[in-house]
C-alpha cells in the first residue's frame, strides 16, 4: 500500500491547515494578484511539510516520497492554482536537485532555509526561446577563476518576485547541449540580479510570475549543484519528481438531469484512473525505480484531463461558470497551465514516443514495472 496509518496524521494536519490558514485568503489573493509566500512558507516550514522527503541532517523530515505524494494530494483542497503550485516549486521544483547532488556546504547556505520556510526558492529554467526545450537555454555562466560571471535571462518564474535564491539552469560549456550545462544557486539579492517585471497572467492569478535578468552577475562556483555540466541531467530528475505531483480538482453541476449525471461518471472515472496512474509512479519512484515513462504519461494526461474536466464544469454551471467570481472559471484558467508548464505536451508526447521507439532511429524502452531490476 501506498499509504499507511503513519500518514493519517500529517495528512489531518495539513487539512486544518489548508482550512484555516490558505482557503479563508485566497479570494483576496487572487485579487491582489499574490500571495504573502515568506509568511505562508514559514509556517508550513514550521510544521514539515516544505522537506518531508528531505534529508534530515538540513532539516526534513527524511521520509519517502510517498508522503509528498500525499501532501500533493491534500493541496488539490486549496481553491486555486497559484498557491499550491508556488508550494511545489518551493518543495518540487527548486530543491530536489539540491538535496541529492548539493554539496554539504551549499545545502547549509539554501536547502536548510528552504526546509524551514526562513527562504522562499524558485527555478529558473525557462527562456523567452526555450521553454518546454531545456537544452536550447541561452543563458551562460562564464567561468572566471573561482567564480562564474553570469549573463542572460529567464521568463516566467514562479515564486520570482518574492523569491530568496534561484535554482538557475546556465551553460557553462561549449559542448553537447546536454552535457554543457550546471546548475547553480544564486542569491537573488546579488549585484547584477535584475526582477524586471511581474507578469500578467490569465490563471494562477495569485502565484506571482517574474522575468528575471542577470548582467554579469558573480557568484562563487561552490554553489553549483554538483558535477558542471551535469545540470540538464539533474534538471530532468527536477521535473520527474514534478511530474508525479499532479493537484486533483472536480466541480460540482447545478443541473439535475441524467446527461450531466453520467458525464460527471465518467470524468470522476478519468480522474480515478490517472489517479491510480500517479499511485503507481509514486510506488515506483518510492522503490527508486526509473519512472520518466509513468510521470511522463500522469503529465500529459493530468493536462489534458485538466481541460477537459474543468472545461464540462464550466459549461454546467451555464453564465454564472463565465464569471470570474465562481470557483469554476478560476479552476478553468489555473488548471490551462497544466499542459504547458514543466514541459508541454507536445514534448510529453515525443519523449514517449521516443521510449516506445516510434520516432525513426529511435529503440523501444520497457517500461518500468515492480519488479524490474534497479
Amino acid at each position: 500500500m501506498l499509504f499507511t496509518a503513519d500518514h493519517d496524521e500529517p495528512r489531518r494536519i495539513l487539512q486544518r491547515f489548508i482550512a484555516n490558514e490558505i482557503n479563508p485568503h485566497v479570494d483576496q489573493w487572487e485579487a491582489d494578484g499574490i500571495f504573502p509566500a515568506h509568511e505562508l512558507f514559514k509556517k508550513l516550514g514550521d510544521l514539515g511539510f516544505l522537506g518531508l522527503n528531505k534529508p534530515v541532517e538540513f532539516g526534513g523530515q527524511g521520509l519517502d516520497y510517498s508522503y509528498a505524494l500525499m501532501m500533493a494530494e491534500e493541496l488539490g483542497a486549496i481553491r486555486c492554482g497559484g498557491v499550491p503550485m508556488a508550494i511545489g516549486v518551493q518543495t518540487d521544483m527548486a530543491t530536489p536537485a539540491l538535496a541529492k547532488f548539493g554539496s554539504d556546504e551549499v545545502r547549509r547556505e539554501f536547502l536548510a532555509p528552504a526546509v524551514a520556510g526562513d527562504m522562499v526558492a524558485c527555478i529558473g529554467v525557462s527562456e523567452p526561446g526555450a521553454g518546454s526545450d531545456v537544452a536550447s537555454i541561452k543563458t551562460n555562466a562564464r567561468s572566471d577563476g573561482d567564480d562564474y560571471v553570469i549573463n542572460g535571462g529567464k521568463l516566467w518564474i514562479t515564486n520570482g518576485t518574492q523569491a530568496d535564491w534561484i535554482c538557475l539552469l546556465a551553460n557553462t560549456g561549449d559542448g553537447a547541449v546536454h552535457r554543457n550545462k550546471s546548475l547553480i544557486c544564486v542569491p537573488i539579492k546579488s549585484k547584477g540580479v535584475n526582477v524586471a517585471r511581474k507578469l500578467d497572467k490569465m490563471g494562477m492569478r495569485s502565484s506571482d510570475t517574474a522575468q528575471i535578468f542577470f548582467e554579469d552577475v558573480r557568484v562563487p562556483k561552490r554553489n553549483r549543484i554538483g558535477e558542471e555540466g551535469k545540470g540538464f541531467t539533474y534538471q530532468m530528475i527536477q521535473f520527474q519528481e514534478e511530474h508525479t505531483r499532479n493537484r486533483k480538482a472536480f466541480g460540482q453541476s447545478i443541473l439535475d438531469n441524467q446527461v450531466v449525471h453520467f458525464r460527471l461518471a465518467e470524468l470522476q472515472t478519468e480522474v480515478e484512473l490517472l489517479r491510480s496512474l500517479i499511485y503507481r509512479a509514486g510506488e515506483a519512484l518510492v522503490a527508486g525505480e526509473d519512472v520518466t515513462k509513468l510521470a511522463t504519461m500522469a503529465k500529459l494526461r493530468a493536462g489534458r484531463l485538466n481541460r477537459e474536466l474543468n472545461d464540462a464544469c464550466l459549461q454546467y454551471w451555464g453564465g454564472m461558470g463565465f464569471m470570474n467570481e465562481t470557483p469554476v472559471s478560476r479552476a478553468y484558467r489555473d488548471g490551462r497551465l497544466t499542459s504547458i508548464g514543466g514541459g508541454a505536451d507536445e514534448v510529453m508526447l515525443s519523449i514517449l514516443c521516443k521510449m516506445m521507439g516510434t520516432l525513426p532511429g529511435a529503440k523501444s524502452k520497457p517500461a518500468p514495472t515492480t519488479t524490474e531490476p534497479k
